[in-house]
């Protein structure tokens, strides 16, 4: 997809966020190359994550509180409630874990959803989430390429008590089909991400892409 072309995508699109970011951008090109071991692949990928967790973040509700300095009082701000993050497994945790550390009063869910290889449908095995779902919530999947698992969650948060203004998607890279038909169920909830790439395939994986981000992460394909 050229850069025109992407521009024109966006534009088209509420609440898409691409983070353009060097570092970001730099990070990414390393990740997509099939040559990169293990080790350099989750660095890259944690790298790339705290910065779209900080934009991600962004909005958190704070309050206004005074300390003392070694020197004087000062005015600031601290961030108040305790979000929820929610990886999609397996690979979800490669995000969960940056925002983990960003966010450490968080609490953890977790959604376990399979992919059937033939019908490109998530089927789930997990769904370990608190009772209160009335708060920020970060769901987060490196691949949004159909959007079938992201979709599915979105059902569970949903179906459990979740409003769709308090959640926010965090992933590494998109295909355009899968957000069309995000935007289509869900089209309020913020989307950031790194790329928005060219297409799927015919077994819907992302192109270029970045190959399974889940077992190249965790060093199992």
């Amino acid at each position: 997809m050229t850069t025109d072309e992407l521009c024109a995508l966006v534009c088209t699109m509420h609440n898409i966020h691409i983070i353009t970011h060097p570092i970001v951008q730099d990070r990414l090109t390393r990740l997509r190359d099939k040559g990169a071991e293990a080790q350099l692949f989750r660095q890259c990928l944690n790298d790339i994550a705290m910065i779209l967790a900080v934009e991600a973040t962004q909005h958190l509700p704070t309050k206004a509180v005074t300390v003392q300095t070694p020197l004087a009082q000062c005015d600031g701000v601290e961030l108040v409630g305790k979000p929820l993050i929610v990886p999609i497994l397996r690979a979800g945790l490669a995000l969960s874990d940056t925002l983990n550390c960003l966010l450490p009063h968080a609490d953890t869910g977790h959604i376990g959803l399979a992919r059937d290889h033939d019908t490109h449908e998530p089927h789930i095995y997990l769904n370990k989430l608190p009772s209160d779902l009335k708060r920020p919530i970060f769901v987060c999947d490196p691949m949004l390429a159909t959007a079938g698992s992201m979709i599915a969650t979105l059902d569970i948060l949903v179906q459990q008590g979740a409003k769709t203004d308090n959640v926010t998607l965090i992933t590494l890279v998109c295909a355009p089909e899968g957000i069309d038909k995000l935007r289509e169920k869900y089209p309020d909830v913020p989307v950031y991400t790194a790329a928005i790439d060219d297409c799927l395939n015919g077994d819907a994986y992302i192109v270029p892409g970045l190959g399974d981000a889940g077992d190249r992460y965790f060093g199992t394909e």
